[in-house]
């Protein structure tokens, strides 16, 4: 194979310990990527100002938790201005996670377009410049990033072109992220929007994955120091008879089996509109599924980590430490979740509320 250059085998090396460690057993992604306009609106249900120092006292409020938080948490995903930011004592958040040994994550797509001539669908952006960013970030101490495209499951959609355009834009993402040594989380969401039933659900995420795994294919990405982060199948949000945590687990885990090699290390769910305990309950019947599972079956949550946290803070100084609670909180569940030991019933002070955002975009 002398006629093509791909990773060394040291550079492959450094990428699965990496993807490896971050879907270590029991550990998940906390997914404190939210940016600067979805920052307002989750400050605005609790009433605060959407401003640089309340969104750092936030974010330092979850990576100041004690130890315990790396029991549960292996990476966080950062938005580009929490990168740079610091905590109170002139600690950099990065180095904060670091001495935690959780290793820390960024976000670098630039956001949904739409794609001309279909039924509201979009591709992803942020390709021009993203090898040169990923090697800034390397050096600022990232490890991992997540890029995200968005499918919609209507009467057309998704269509061949939606479907094609965003595995593309994945791989093409992925071979930029393991050029400057980080490992990508490929991230295919379909939204839970719409009225269909279980089975049409897990019909399009195994096209939609197939598609994805071909793309990486082609672009010579080194699966190994990838990882996946993807819906879990589940019934539309306004389906008139909502599928069972089993029936999810069956769906979710047989769509896997038929489409993510062996070769990928570790599936971390997203949480898609799921409300704290939802998402803990299924990931929790995903892993108690019996059949075959050559990968980690693990979390990378935002809401379902966050959504109690953020209420018990309510962006007062003197409710840290509960809003610190109510995260490690969740964190355990999942982190149970994702060994198919939890057991339900975490209560929480959002855990049973709706966190669905209708055409959720960033």
């Amino acid at each position: 194979m002398a006629h093509f250059s791909y990773l060394t085998p040291e550079q492959q090396e450094a990428l699965r310990k990496t993807a490896d460690a971050i879907v270590s057993p029991g550990k998940g992604i906390l997914a404190a990527d939210e940016s600067t306009g979805t920052m307002g609106k989750r400050f605005a249900d609790i009433g605060v100002e959407n401003t640089e120092e309340n969104r750092r006292q936030y974010r330092q409020m979850l990576f100041t938790c004690d130890n315990e938080m790396s029991n549960y948490i292996s990476g966080v995903i950062l938005f580009h201005e929490t990168v740079y930011q610091k905590a109170d004592d002139g600690t950099p958040f990065v180095k904060l996670l670091q001495d935690k040994g959780i290793i820390p994550g960024i976000k670098v797509d630039t956001g949904v377009v739409d794609l001309l001539g279909t039924d509201g669908e979009t591709t992803t952006q942020g390709l021009d410049d993203l090898k040169k960013r990923c090697d800034q970030y390397y050096k600022d101490g990232c490890r991992f990033a997540k890029w995200r495209c968005v499918l919609k499951i209507r009467e057309r959609t998704p269509s061949q072109l939606a479907i094609l355009e965003n595995a593309n834009v994945l791989a093409r993402y992925a071979s930029c992220c393991q050029q400057a040594g980080i490992v990508p989380i490929v991230e295919p969401e379909i939204l839970p929007d719409g009225d269909h039933d279980l089975e049409r659900c897990q019909k399009v995420t195994e096209k939609v994955l197939a598609a994805v795994y071909k793309a990486l294919s082609d672009h010579h990405v080194y699966l190994e120091g990838t990882l996946l982060k993807p819906n879990m199948v589940t019934h539309g949000q306004a389906c008139k008879t909502p599928a069972t945590p089993q029936e999810i687990a069956r769906a979710t885990v047989t769509a896997l089996q038929r489409t993510v090699p062996p070769a990928m290390p570790g599936v971390v769910f997203l949480s898609g509109g799921q409300s704290e305990e939802e998402a803990s309950v299924n990931l929790n019947a995903i892993n108690q599924y019996q059949g075959k599972k050559p990968w980690a079956l693990t979390f990378s949550y935002g809401r379902a980590l966050q959504a109690s946290a953020l209420k018990a803070w309510g962006g007062k100084k003197e409710n840290l430490d509960a809003g610190r609670k109510e995260f490690l909180k969740r964190a355990k569940a999942n982190s149970e979740a994702a060994l198919g030991k939890y057991g339900g019933g975490v209560q929480g002070a959002a855990a049973e509320s709706t966190l669905f955002i209708k055409d959720h975009a960033y």
